[in-house]
């Protein structure tokens, strides 16, 4: 039977890290063929490999969904639901992200463990990723991509490091000091990409605020002080109404915006419109659903430093180096 993990604040993990090697009697570990677990998103499994890095008999997998921008976008595979039934440990992102797989999740022999847990929530922005009718704290009425706050990928590092010494208590010493390394390593990128925005800003570089192409970004603008003007949604194959063009293309004029965002993986027809009817630049920013399969944080770093050089770029009118 399916056991959801119930974990504790993420601030009391990070003034106790001893609590990671907590021992639950009613959690086993498979001694002859060891420990899988199987991340459903891309940023879950970058930090489930960290917390795990040099765990004795520990596998890290991933769903593969593709470079897709939102998860609803994808359609489970035979082999993906053969991997989730598999699957010793579920790592989810939660907050309803994987609300189209909780058939396959609930048909898992596997423990749960939700990232979510503690983080807290944004309201959604209009693109709800559940049907449901639910009012608590992780219902569609709140924003998924928590991933984008380096902050909470730090809570969500510790959520992971709670699931997995609760599941596999031996390895409980392996998985706080990794989650000692993944700390301090968000921690002191986040504190160089804030000196980065404020030296730009410092060097005459003003950045009045973020009008991006999916409703993603909000967490990370709030992380780092940026005001988001606009996130407009498009239904995949069309452009947004009339109306919403023509509202963006007063916005961006009123203030004097030199650069728009669109996703890596989304649509950029109504960006496109809106660039030709005020002269502004398009460029791409990433919310990390998709990379390279060797489970390194730097990945991570990589991706949200890239964030932050488009729009320092941007808004000073240079081409973004990648």
């Amino acid at each position: 039977m399916k056991k959801w993990i119930s974990l504790i604040s993420v601030l009391a993990l990070l003034f106790s890290l001893s609590a990671c090697g907590q021992k639950n009697g009613d959690a086993s570990q498979n001694e002859e063929d060891g420990l899988t677990l199987l991340a459903t998103t891309y940023p879950v499994y970058l930090l489930a490999s960290a917390v795990a890095e040099g765990a004795e008999g520990v596998t890290v997998e991933r769903l593969n969904t593709g470079a897709v921008s939102c998860l609803h976008d994808y359609t489970l595979s035979v082999g993906d639901m053969k991997r989730i039934e598999g699957a010793d440990i579920l790592a989810i992102n939660g907050v309803d992200l994987e609300e189209f797989m909780s058939d396959a999740l609930a048909a898992s022999r596997g423990t749960v463990i939700d990232c979510s847990q503690g983080i807290e929530l944004l309201e959604s922005l209009g693109h709800s990723h559940s049907d449901g009718d639910e009012e608590d704290d992780h219902s569609g009425h709140y924003d998924p991509h928590i991933w984008m706050d380096p902050d909470n990928a730090i809570a969500m590092a510790g959520n992971l490091c709670l699931g997995l010494s609760e599941a596999d208590p031996s390895n409980a010493e392996t998985y706080a000091a990794n989650l000692d390394s993944v700390t301090a390593q968000l921690e002191d990128w986040r504190s160089t990409m804030q000196d980065t925005l404020r030296k730009a800003e410092e060097g005459g570089v003003s950045i009045p605020g973020l009008v991006t192409f999916h409703d993603g970004f909000q967490y990370f603008a709030r992380a780092f002080d940026l005001p988001l003007l606009a996130a407009i949604e498009e239904e995949e194959g069309s452009e947004a109404s009339a109306q919403v063009i023509n509202e963006t293309v007063t916005l961006v004029k009123e203030n004097q915006i030199p650069v728009i965002f669109t996703e890596v993986n989304g649509s950029d027809a109504t960006a496109q419109a809106i660039a030709r009817e005020t002269g502004c630049a398009v460029a791409q920013l990433t919310m990390l659903m998709d990379g390279p399969d060797d489970g390194e944080l730097a990945n991570y770093l990589d991706g949200l430093s890239a964030n932050i050089t488009a729009i320092v770029n941007g808004f000073a009118g240079e081409e973004v180096v990648s």
